[in-house]
């Protein structure tokens, strides 16, 4: 009985979490709605877009959100994530650009021939700064939350751009409580994140209360992996070299953060439903972004990329 008591204590305590950062959420949509001319989602398709592009349909239902959204495609996602993708475009009816970096193509840039710091500045940096000149964008909302990274963590919600889509950390516009700044000045664009003050585990939360879609590949089954410096690297086609000194093998693996799949490692788990998840991110220590080969690099900090413009 006791048990029963704290567990409905706790659950409660939960559902008050999610009420207020939802709604906290929602008002910072409508906010970049009724304030900017040109704003875009940018929708990456893990679990982090996934609850934005949930809270986008929440706070202008039952019209059409105003809000569409912007995928910088590399060429190099899992391709179960552009599956995904195209799936929830068709169901939401959300309008969907989708750019890749023209010259990054016609120069074959990719992870394994140019490593991770350069088609990360050419694929993701580059490309996103052409879209957002390309689609005229003042304000680019972002799945990022504080609790991931540290330089993340310096944000303000609304985090000014100037004409070069770099970020400077020591000059940003103060933020009094919910009063957000959103004027701009010429030639400058805004970052918004709406989901700031969430931490992984809210989201989690989140997307089980809300019955939210996200791509099984953060589901635990058997996958081909190969292990290459101490990251299990899914074999997801056959553009991935394998080495004299590498084997595929089959491991039970989910994955925590969704990205280019050769620069996103695997997690070993057993955690195959969604209560699986959450019971593991309570008991979890580690980083979400432990398996991102990108953080890793020390000459390519996720600070010096979110100067260089990168989300």
């Amino acid at each position: 009985m006791t048990f029963t008591v704290a567990a409905e204590v706790k659950q409660n305590a939960v559902t008050g979490t999610l009420d207020q950062l939802e709604s906290e959420s929602i008002h910072i949509l409508r906010e970049v709605a009724a304030c900017f001319h040109r704003p875009v989602m940018l929708y990456s398709i893990g679990k982090d877009s996934s609850v934005l592009l949930h809270l986008l349909q929440k706070a202008f239902a039952p019209a059409m959100s105003p809000i569409s959204l912007l995928h910088v495609d590399t060429g190099w996602k899992f391709r179960e994530m552009i599956a995904f993708r195209d799936m929830r475009v068709r169901e939401t009816g959300i309008p969907l650009h989708v750019h890749t970096n023209p010259e990054g193509v016609a120069e074959g840039v990719g992870p394994f021939t140019h490593g991770a710091a350069k088609h990360t500045q050419i694929m993701k940096t580059d490309a996103l700064k052409q879209a957002l000149n390309l689609f005229k964008v003042d304000a680019a909302i972002g799945g990022a939350r504080r609790d991931e990274e540290k330089s993340r963590a310096k944000e303000r919600v609304f985090s000014f751009r100037n004409t070069h889509h770099h970020w400077d950390p020591k000059h940003q516009r103060p933020e009094l409580w919910s009063l957000y700044n959103t004027h701009l000045n010429e030639g400058e664009s805004v970052r918004v994140f709406p989901l700031s003050n969430w931490t992984e585990l809210d989201v989690w939360e989140y997307i089980r209360r809300e019955r939210i879609p996200v791509p099984s590949l953060y589901f635990a089954k058997m996958r081909p992996v190969v292990n290459r410096n101490g990251a299990w690297i899914m074999v997801d086609d056959d553009r991935m070299p394998i080495g004299p000194d590498e084997k595929v093998e089959e491991r039970c693996v989910r994955f925590r953060t969704l990205g280019c799949y050769p620069l996103t490692g695997a997690i070993e788990s057993t955690a195959e439903t969604l209560d699986d998840i959450i019971a593991e991110m309570r008991a979890s220590r580690d980083s979400e972004r432990q398996g991102r080969v990108i953080d890793h690099d020390p000459g390519a900090s996720m600070e010096k990329k979110k100067r260089e413009g990168y989300f």
